[in-house]
């Protein structure tokens, strides 16, 4: 999980998850039209400012592959054998 230390910004940050689950918000074109247009406004221009944007979408990759889609993968692995 990503390393946010302070409680409180948790908390705020959660409220913005909220309101994008009641929202309706979906990874299939709305999550991709949200991340694009917040860095096309607001990550400042510039080389290192686009990579660390890019870099940050990257390690969300990565956690999500480890932590969904390993265990996702493990557990059918162990229902249904080895392909």
């Amino acid at each position: 999980m990503p390393f946010i230390e302070s409680k409180q910004r948790r908390k705020e940050l959660d409220e913005v998850v909220f309101a994008m689950a009641k929202a309706d918000i979906k990874a299939d074109g709305d999550l991709n039209y949200i991340l694009y247009k917040w860095c096309k406004y607001f990550i400042k221009q510039g080389y290192n400012s686009y990579k660390n944007f890019l870099a940050e979408l990257h390690e969300c990759e990565c956690q999500c592959r480890n932590d969904f889609l390993v265990t996702h993968e493990e557990k059918k692995r162990f229902e249904n054998g080895e392909v």
